[in-house]
């Protein structure tokens, strides 16, 4: 029958395109759905950085490796947007330099490279930098970017060219349910498609397919600003660039012995309360993208996180990231928002209906990083051998 897979892909996003890419891998014959005519949801709505170094150790900082040796193999081969400019930390602070520096021997007891940079050596790497906020920074030089408005696009173009993949864009999926003898999906448009398993990758959208499964989950949506400027081709700002800011919101710096007295010194107050970290990213037309905030709802009110984009947040971020670097021209070209589920109680949400049927969603902000890394694993759970 035509439309019989091994397969059945749900959505193309990062979670879902890379389920579909190491399944081709393994020789399977795989059909990948996605509802809207490009992938148009977190996957291409933030910054492009892929931060391994940021990931708590343990499975998810492994998979993160994974993501980032999958990323660099793909671009020797198709031009997928990836960048080896690295990852830069820098610090405010003495007590951040230290949690810095904590994390760097750690690092270096797994093998994991990674570099100290003094505040000399920080603005030689970045002259837009404030000698008044720089104290020393680390820099993960292996560490890559991609372009989110190009990456994603580019990858389904690359497994559609090198492994055939049935790739159907705007074209939603109304139904999924499992029978004796598999699982099938309805679009749409009423046309039938039979797999012997099926991956529902959903993101955000937990209204459409299960509602009751999700209704029942601990999933939360989170809102995100980002701003960027016009182009500015003058300014030399290679690589992701993160904050003292970022050292209290990623995973990786909660094992560092200094981590706790971090934490418990005076933040600024509305800094605190939209949960604003700044980062950093040039893209390659120039611009810089800034960011970000975090609003949280529960999926029961997410419709209260609206696509409104508050100039008083921008304001907040623009006022932070004028304290850690100089730019010639604070214009801002474009605003947008971003959103994204996570479980409160796990690191991924995942629940199987029936034994050939995977909901699989609530990576949270870790996609572009881990996304990669666990659907490679996630397929050997499954059944599916390299």
């Amino acid at each position: 029958m035509h439309n019989s897979y091994d397969l059945i892909v749900v959505g193309a996003g990062a979670l879902g395109t890379f389920h579909a890419y190491f399944a081709l891998q393994r020789g399977l014959k795989v059909l990948l759905l996605e509802k809207d005519a490009r992938p148009m949801e977190a996957t291409v709505r933030n910054f492009g950085q892929i931060i391994t170094s940021g990931m708590a150790e343990g499975e998810w900082f492994d998979y993160a490796r994974i993501g980032l040796e999958t990323y660099q193999q793909i671009q020797a081969e198709y031009d997928i947007s990836i960048r080896q400019n690295g990852s830069l930390y820098l610090a405010s602070t003495a007590l951040e330099m230290q949690v810095l520096e904590e994390k760097h021997a750690r690092y270096q007891a797994i093998g994991y490279p990674s570099r100290v940079l003094t505040a000399v050596q920080c603005t030689q790497r970045l002259p837009a930098v404030r000698a008044s906020y720089c104290v020393g920074g680390l820099l993960f030089e292996q560490e890559v970017t991609a372009e989110p408005d190009q990456l994603i696009h580019r990858l389904l173009a690359y497994l559609v060219a090198r492994y055939e993949l049935d790739y159907r864009p705007a074209t939603p999926v109304r139904e999924v349910t499992a029978g004796a003898t598999g699982a099938t999906v309805v679009d749409a448009r009423g046309q039938v498609y039979t797999a012997a398993q099926v991956l529902v990758c959903s993101g955000r959208d937990c209204k459409l397919l299960f509602p009751e499964v999700f209704a029942q989950s601990d999933l939360q949506l989170c809102k995100l600003q980002m701003l960027a400027t016009y182009p500015l081709p003058q300014v030399a700002l290679p690589g992701s660039v993160l904050t003292g800011l970022s050292l209290r919101r990623y995973a990786a710096f909660k094992s560092c012995p200094s981590f706790g007295e971090l934490l418990a010194e005076p933040m600024v107050a509305d800094l605190r309360e939209w949960g604003i970290h700044i980062l950093f990213k040039q893209a390659v037309d120039g611009s810089i993208i800034i960011g970000d905030t975090h609003e949280y709802a529960d999926l029961a009110q997410a419709d209260n996180l609206d696509f409104n984009n508050a100039d008083q947040l921008n304001q907040l971020m623009l006022r932070e990231a004028r304290r850690i670097i100089d730019l010639p021209d604070w214009r801002i070209q474009r605003t947008w928002n971003g959103y994204y589920t996570q479980s409160k109680s796990r690191e991924i949400f995942q629940y199987s209906p029936d034994p050939r049927i995977h909901l699989v969603t609530g990576i949270g902000g870790k996609g572009m990083t881990s996304a990669c890394g666990f659907a490679k694993q996630h397929l050997t759970q499954l059944g599916y051998q390299a």
